[in-house]
């Protein structure tokens, strides 16, 4: 083993030089944009650090070298942007849709779906998925989402006696069955495979993490040799066998002409679109299904549990924030219970809130591109065609040159007036361009939703303070340990 850990070392090694001698144009661009300290060989990453070291560590370095920096070793190179004007450079030019290298370090679990894949398979995945989220489905999805909304605040009522919540664990398996009725058809608290489910997205997280500081794990058969790349395949396992499980008990719904058994055709969650797809002759079988369902599982639940979480820890600590909101809320809505599609609609402050709430606390910090051709910067820097490309989206929303007082929560940024005088790529949580999120308005219509609900029965009051919150590297801005709200119902 010590002696083919040796021999690929060594190959690797000989490799870089090889590249390096072959591209020098490449280096030589690379080389000119400003970065951290560098050493031969390992370049810029030489501190194997654990996952909250590598997200402060990052913050740090955009900081300093605001608005790029590059990183690079053994022979991987990506350039860091933090301005709005070179990212609107990626993110709206066709030429740049292809995901980074990063993104293959997801393969074992999501495959080509529709975060990871390129090309013509994207825009035909792309194409087929679009109708799940259309305006007149998302209006059949809030009576799902109210009624999960009301387990929560049935759950919490039952632990609101307590000094505090985590609200960690009660959003996230609300989001998680959100997404498994609207997307996948299936009520997910008759699953008892559930909760297992959710312990393997953690822990394929931390997984992502431990090989993201590690670069010689980044090749696939180092990584399977190793004990974390062992343990990985266990996870993968749970996380493959769920979602399968779910395409077949789907399948049964079906009838032998293709079309679903239940009557309410409306109705479709995104699992139906994809059988209905594939018996119209679509080019998707149950793996590239298998696919989409992992990665919308992951991009409908994960990233809007955090978001919510984020927000509800926000609102805590803004008290007079937090009222106006709750104003806005019995103003507008008839029964914050059961509020209505066109009523969620109307509330514009609580957009507001989330929208600051998300310029804070974004849920995927930070995308990532392959320049696909040579890119001048706004400072006149070339990215060399080839080079991946990472899009720091926390560090730009949180920007002293983009925003006065960016630690400060303020909903009034996204007053009309004010989003006019900022760059349109200085906010982004979503992504931009065609490559953006495809599941945004389903995402503002849940968290609108469960917040009518929470603050139409409860008064939230502040234990975890926003500089007391740590977070870690992870596929999403992962919280360290809890986030604490103290609930307190409202007579």
């Amino acid at each position: 083993m010590f002696l083919i850990i040796i021999a690929v070392l060594v190959t690797v090694i000989g490799f870089i030089f090889w590249n390096k001698k072959k591209n020098e144009g490449f280096w030589k661009h690379l080389m000119a944009i400003p970065g951290p300290k560098a050493y031969p060989v390992i370049g810029t990453e030489y501190h194997f650090e654990d996952s909250e070291a590598m997200f402060n560590r990052d913050r740090k370095r955009s900081v300093e070298y605001f608005p790029i920096y590059k990183m690079y070793t053994l022979g991987i190179a990506t350039v860091c942007l933090m301005s709005p004007e070179d990212i609107e450079l990626i993110l709206n030019n066709s030429k740049h849709l292809e995901k980074s290298q990063i993104y293959n370090l997801l393969h074992d679990w999501l495959g080509t779906g529709l975060l990871t894949s390129k090309g013509q398979q994207w825009h035909s995945r792309r194409k087929i998925l679009t109708p799940a989220f259309h305006f007149t489905i998302l209006q059949e999805f809030v009576h799902i989402f109210n009624k999960e909304m009301n387990h929560l605040v049935e759950d919490i009522k039952k632990l609101c006696d307590r000094p505090y919540i985590d609200v960690v664990k009660p959003i996230t398996e609300f989001t998680l069955h959100s997404i498994g009725e609207t997307s996948l058809g299936k009520d997910l608290r008759e699953d008892p495979k559930s909760k297992q489910y959710l312990q393997a997205v953690l822990d394929y997280g931390d997984n992502l993490m431990y090989r993201l500081s590690r670069p010689w794990l980044y090749h696939q058969f180092l990584y399977k040799l190793s004990s974390v790349g062992r343990r990985n395949e266990k996870t993968i396992e749970i996380l493959h066998d769920f979602s399968s499980n779910i395409i077949k008990e789907r399948y049964k719904l079906f009838e032998d002409n293709g079309q679903i058994s239940y009557t309410n055709k409306k109705k479709l969650a995104l699992l139906d679109l994809m059988i209905k797809s594939r018996n119209s002759g679509a080019d998707i079988d149950d793996v590239a299904m298998r696919e989409e369902v992992d990665t919308f599982i992951l991009g409908g639940y994960d990233t809007t549990a955090v978001s919510l979480s984020h927000t509800l820890m926000i609102l805590a600590n803004e008290e007079k924030i937090q009222e106006e909101l709750y104003q806005e809320i019995i103003t507008i809505v008839e029964n914050p219970n059961n509020p209505m599609f066109a009523e969620l609609q109307e509330l514009k402050y609580m957009e507001r809130c989330i929208k600051e709430s998300l310029r804070m606390y974004p849920s995927a910090h930070v995308i990532s591109r392959i320049a696909g051709e040579d890119i001048r910067t706004k400072e006149g820097y070339v990215i060399p065609k080839g080079c991946d490309i990472n899009i720091n989206i926390i560090d730009m929303h949180r920007s002293p040159h983009l925003y006065e007082n960016p630690e400060n929560f303020d909903p009034d940024r996204f007053l009309p007036e004010n989003i006019a005088q900022r760059h349109p790529y200085a906010y982004i949580p979503f992504s931009a361009g065609s490559r953006n999120c495809i599941g945004q308005k389903y995402a503002m219509l849940e968290m609108k939703a469960v917040l009518c609900g929470i603050l139409g029965n409860f008064k939230l009051e502040a234990v975890t303070k926003p500089k007391e919150l740590r977070h870690k590297g992870d596929i999403v801005i992962r919280p360290i340990g809890e986030i604490r709200v103290k609930f307190v119902p409202r007579k």
